[in-house]
Formats: C-alpha cells, structure tokens, sequence
C-alpha cells in the first residue's frame, strides 16, 4: 500500500466510548483512506483501509455481523 499522510488528521472517539480509555480513534483521510489507533497509544501504529474496505466494515456492523 502506498504511503499515507497523517499530518493534520482530526481523532475522532465516538461518544459512546468509555471513560476508561479503552477505545480506538479514527480519522478520515486524504483519497477516502480512514485511519484507526489506539486512543491510549496514540503516538503508536495507525491501520489504514481503504475506501472499500472502511466501507464492507461499516456495512457488516450496521448489519450486526459482529453482534456478539
């Protein structure tokens, strides 16, 4: 995968995360690309997906394919 530029990407923590601090961050990027990290590392690792794949993930928690 090609190299993605992080500068300026705006965290996001959804507000139903808990005050703990146990959750992850997203950021949406340049060219669709979305960035999720570790809300407690967040000099650490970002995952990256694409368009498509933030897309087929959104699509199977909407459908509940994830419910415990």
């Amino acid at each position: 995968m090609q190299s993605v530029d992080l500068t300026g990407a705006e965290w996001k923590k959804s507000a139903r995360s808990a005050s703990n601090g146990a959750c992850v961050e997203v950021a949406h990027l340049a060219r669709g690309y979305v960035g999720v990290r570790d809300s407690k590392n967040q000099d650490g690792p970002v995952l990256i997906f694409t368009p498509q794949e933030w897309e087929a993930f959104v699509g199977g928690v909407r459908d509940g394919e994830f419910d415990i």
